[in-house]
């Protein structure tokens, strides 16, 4: 029975022990298989970094003003006798607006002018008396300044009823009129507003680290989302001071608006040149990684794998970018032109990922796409 025992236990024994070699050499063998094994590659599209020339050029949001802009008012209180605005139609500088009633004004210089008549007619009489010796000097001083008098009285009553008729101050587009035939207007009341249109102003404003860049007569591109083609003009001022609470640097700048097609108070897009192009190297825009410590690009090249086998991997790249054109970003350092970098699929990559380039279909790359930032 003892001797039984024995054999069983041994028996057990040896059983276990086979049990655990076979788990053991299993095992073994995973952690081997798991420390040669590497994650399938991700697809992705590339591009080859090249350099092009770009205009080097700030950009802005500016807002178009009129050379000439007022609101015509009214000099003197009366009422409208006669209405000659059609809005939006140009007028001339010189052209009445708005006429308003001087039927008292006249007889007052129907008056005056028959004042003026006696007080010559006097002073003619005063100085034939005055060389015959007949009146003293001081008379005939009298009658002189008299007749003085009352032509100026003439004169002013002529300018009144001028100032009665509104006129167009200069040149250009009149707005909405705001009087009615009849309607009293006292003065300083608005009348209409009128616009010169053609040239016209676009101001801007850079930071003040932008702006000595900027030099009078730099070219300036105009375009706005509502107007078909740009505007090109020339900076004609800069302002003399800075912006205290945004450290800004306003610009103005001077371009032909035959068509009127820009009008006072739209907002703009404004590109300013800054002189020669220089060379960048650009990418998509989608080829960047951003992130709060650094933006990178992923490079495709041949890397080792850890069984010394090579494959087509990635490697994550800092960059520091420049301006952007349309879809692209230009790269102002971290990347050498020639080198093939990823445009697709960043986020799903990490330093020293097996990749599979698939062009077939690449994100936009247009300098120029329309709709804009499309």
């Amino acid at each position: 029975m003892k001797k039984r025992m024995i054999i069983v236990v041994a028996a057990l024994v040896v059983f276990f022990v086979a049990i655990a070699s076979v788990k053991f050499l299993q095992i073994r063998a995973a952690i081997a298989q798991g420390a040669s094994w590497q994650p399938p590659p991700e697809a992705v599209t590339t591009i080859t970094a090249h350099e092009e020339q770009w205009a080097s050029s700030l950009t802005a949001i500016g807002s178009v003003e009129a050379v000439h802009g007022v609101t015509v008012s009214a000099d003197l209180p009366g009422i409208v006798d006669a209405v000659n605005i059609d809005s939006g139609r140009h007028v001339a500088a010189g052209d009445l607006l708005v006429r308003q009633d001087t039927r008292q004004e006249r007889a007052q210089l129907d008056a005056a002018e028959s004042q003026r008549d006696l007080a010559k007619l006097n002073l003619d009489r005063g100085q034939q008396l005055l060389d015959k010796g007949v009146v003293a000097q001081a008379e005939f001083d009298r009658l002189d300044a008299e007749a003085k008098q009352a032509e100026a009285r003439v004169g002013e009553i002529r300018a009144t009823i001028d100032r009665k008729r509104i006129r167009a101050p200069f040149s250009g587009v009149l707005g909405l009129r705001q009087v009615n035939l009849g309607q009293y207007l006292k003065g300083g009341d608005p009348v209409v507003p009128l616009q010169s249109m053609d040239p016209i102003y676009v101001n801007f404003a850079l930071p003040q680290a932008d702006a000595p860049a900027l030099h009078l007569g730099a070219e300036v591109t105009v375009t706005a989302d509502s107007v078909a083609g740009a505007f090109v003009g020339r900076v004609t001022a800069v302002n003399s001071v800075v912006d205290q609470a945004t450290r800004n640097v306003m610009v103005q700048a001077t371009l032909r608006n035959p068509t009127g097609l820009l009008r006072p108070g739209m907002y703009v897009q404004v590109a300013a040149s800054r002189g020669a192009a220089q060379s960048v190297i650009t990418l998509p825009a989608s080829a960047v990684s951003y992130a709060p410590y650094g933006n990178s690009v992923f490079v495709v090249s041949q890397l080792k794998g850890p069984n010394g086998k090579a494959y087509a991997g990635v490697s994550q790249r800092f960059v520091k970018l420049g301006p952007g054109r349309g879809d692209q970003l230009s790269i102002v350092s971290g990347l050498k032109p020639g080198e093939e970098v990823v445009t697709s699929g960043v986020f799903k990559l990490r330093n020293g990922a097996a990749v599979f380039v698939n062009n077939t279909v690449r994100p936009s790359n247009d300098p120029t796409p329309k709709p804009e930032d499309s």
